[in-house]
């Protein structure tokens, strides 16, 4: 009896054979400085591997009520797409006053927020620009519309827009130009399909900050008339003009008139010969660049 009572006892003490491992779990690592993007990617993750799993079971699930059975009703980070009925700053990207808007097939100017100082939407699908776009951001100072399919601007589209400095409708479709606010500096309408008859005789006359004039690649027959004193840069190039005036850049009737601040005209690619119109730039300090014979 006390030999059995022995074996049993000891029995009890002596540790197991080749016991089992202990499994420890390795703890998720987050970034400090990305710890959103880091659970965001997460829950990608663990979305796509339940969708496997569902789909291996004949169950259709949509991404909303998938991303609800992760228990969080918290926003995440989904990347942005090019539905246009996203706010604006999840569809482009606000950043300290700007706005960048390029290249996200947009068809029309989206709400910009009030304290908006700078847009850029370049490449895009926009076909028309309303009044009603700018009537609410009186802060802009610079917009870039290069690029789209603009046909269209609405009358006083630019009216309120006091201190707008820069304005770019370079490569659209534009067969006449919107009145232009008062304190522009830059103005490119290169590239679109402008006549002179779609441009007002006073069209540049009182922007008398407007110091660079950028109006090649049109249709126009002729220079603009009243083109400020301001003026340094104008670029005429490849259009249709095939005359000019003695008071088209100079003052017929004052022969001590000079053109201190026009440092560049061109005139390359037009049907005109200037050399026959010397008397249109003897107040320049420059002669413009182009044919002359």
């Amino acid at each position: 009896m006390e030999t059995l009572q022995a074996a049993f006892l000891w029995l009890m003490f002596v540790p197991l054979v080749n016991p089992a491992p202990h499994l420890q779990q390795e703890p998720f690592q987050f970034d400090e400085y990305d710890t959103d993007v880091s659970r965001g990617s997460l829950i990608q993750q663990d979305y796509e591997i339940q969708s496997k799993d569902l789909i291996k079971d004949g169950t259709n699930v949509s991404l909303d009520l998938s991303l609800r059975l992760q228990g969080d009703d918290s926003q995440l980070d989904v990347p942005p797409t090019k539905d246009t009925n996203l706010p604006t700053c999840l569809l482009c990207v606000c950043l300290s006053g700007s706005v960048y808007c390029e290249e996200i097939d947009i068809e029309a100017v989206p709400p910009l927020p009030k304290e908006t100082a700078y847009l850029y939407a370049r490449f895009n699908r926009i076909k028309r620009i309303a009044a009603s776009d700018f009537a609410d951001i009186t802060t802009l100072r610079r917009i870039d519309f290069s690029g789209n399919r603009i046909e269209e601007i609405e009358d006083g589209a630019f009216s309120k827009l006091l201190l707008l400095e820069e304005l770019s409708l370079a490569e659209n479709r534009l067969i006449k130009l919107p009145v232009l606010p008062p304190k522009l500096t830059t103005f490119n309408a290169n590239q679109n399909r402008i006549k002179s008859r779609g441009i007002k005789a006073n069209a540049f006359k009182k922007l008398t900050n407007l110091a660079y004039l950028y109006l090649g690649h049109n249709a126009l027959e002729s220079v603009p008339l009243n083109l400020p004193e301001s003026l340094r840069i104008l670029h005429l190039q490849y259009n249709n003009i095939t005359t000019i005036t003695d008071d088209t850049f100079c003052k017929s009737n004052n022969t001590r008139y000079i053109r201190t601040r026009m440092d560049e005209i061109r005139m390359e690619g037009n049907p005109i010969v200037l050399a026959k119109h010397v008397n249109a730039f003897s107040c320049l300090r420059m002669l413009p660049v182009g044919t002359y014979y």
